[in-house]
């Protein structure tokens, strides 16, 4: 039997840790296929729940449930790099294919091992240094070793904006500085940053989509806005496009890897840092592209021919943030007026509960004319207003 009509085999199983927005997207694609989709994770209420029947509740930072979850899977991958991966390093001596690899997991799961991994491979990120606590850094501080500002990230653990600082001033090292072991990275002189979704499949096949160019909320630290194509000349695109390649190359990744990058004001490219997996900065693909990012990193896990990246229009994804000042039963107030524009798509992730700045879905406007979709996106941001109650 030939191993794209075995995926399709009854007994064939893929397993996906984590049941999160991503997993929920990663199902959708895959029952275009029909193909079932085992998630693990704690509740079946996440958004996952909502769409795939398979649905194993447990921790997937625990060795018992990843294992025993894993072990008659022929397919293991994720969406989530905060995941038990000595489960997986057993797993994979036992014959499940697990993608990402488990060793290469490890590395990308603490941004200081990342960080070494791109100095050994020469490939290009801005200078850094790891230390064991923040007095170590106050220490380094305090020598003159260490010259303000600089960018303290945590080596574990950081997620959405979570465990990134920015160190300007002696009060920052008083008030922002983060506890336990981390990087710390100069400050880049940025022009803009922009992110490549690159995907590989076993054959070695690789396939970049269009580069995108993000803006942060300044205030949670995430990404508010993705436009595509970026706004960046066709040789910075083809070389970050290169460099995302040179990258999941250098790992041996098979599955997506999206690359966040850093232009700065010289016009070089910086590796900032990478996630083996589906990304925010792929969401508009599904509308966008004639293969989304889910689909692609199927065809990737399982070693099918990877789809094209092509754009079938510009576009602009805004991620639908929940309110400051508003914990509990979520309502969308203006959705129906939103759903009005022309050209926006909303998927809606299916969160019980809203907390300030948490994603509870993103919209992808598409037009002709990017400068259009800009200014429909910005509208829908300031008009739909996520929060609590009724």
């Amino acid at each position: 039997m030939a191993y794209q009509d075995s995926i399709l085999h009854p007994d064939f199983k893929v397993g996906v840790l984590g049941g999160g927005q991503l997993g929920k997207m990663m199902a959708q694609a895959a029952n275009n296929w029909h193909l079932p989709l085992f998630l693990l994770d704690t509740d079946n209420s996440f958004p996952a729940g909502r769409v795939s029947p398979f649905f194993t509740e447990g921790n997937f930072k625990d060795y018992d449930d990843v294992y025993n979850f894993g072990k008659d899977k022929q397919v293991l991958t994720i969406e989530i790099e905060h995941v038990n991966t000595e489960a997986l390093h057993q797993l994979e001596k036992e014959g499940v294919k697990v993608h990402p690899a488990p060793a290469k997991l490890d590395i990308i799961k603490d941004k200081g091992l990342q960080k070494q991994f791109y100095a050994a491979h020469n490939i290009p990120t801005a200078p850094f240094r790891l230390y064991k606590d923040e007095s170590e850094v106050k220490q380094a501080v305090a020598l003159g070793e260490r010259p303000l500002p600089f960018v303290q990230k945590s080596r574990t653990a950081g997620y959405d904006g979570r465990g990134v600082s920015i160190i300007r001033s002696k009060a920052d090292l008083e008030e922002k500085l983060l506890p336990g072991p981390c990087m710390i990275e100069d400050l880049v002189e940025m022009d803009k940053e922009i992110a490549v979704i690159v995907a590989r499949n076993e054959s070695g096949q690789t396939q970049a989509f269009p580069a995108v160019e993000m803006a942060f909320n300044p205030e949670a630290n995430l990404v508010e806005f993705l436009f595509c194509p970026a706004n960046i000349s066709k040789e910075v695109e083809a070389k970050a496009e290169a460099l995302a390649a040179e990258v999941i190359n250098a790992y041996g990744i098979c599955g997506l890897l999206a690359v966040e990058l850093f232009l700065d004001k010289e016009g070089n490219l910086l590796v900032n840092e990478v996630a083996p997996r589906p990304h925010n900065s792929g969401h508009h693909t599904i509308d966008s592209c004639y293969t989304s990012q889910f689909e692609q990193h199927l065809r990737a896990i399982l070693n099918l021919p990877l789809g094209s990246t092509k754009m079938k229009s510009p576009s602009v994804m805004v991620n639908l943030l929940g309110a400051p000042g508003h914990t509990g039963p979520v309502h969308y107030k203006h959705l129906e007026e939103c759903l009005k524009i022309e050209g926006a798509h909303f998927h809606l992730y299916g969160k019980s509960t809203t907390k300030p700045f948490r994603k509870m879905g993103h919209a992808t406007i598409v037009d002709e004319s990017l400068e259009r979709a800009v200014g429909k996106a910005r509208w829908i941001q300031e008009k739909l207003e996520i929060v609590s109650g009724s």
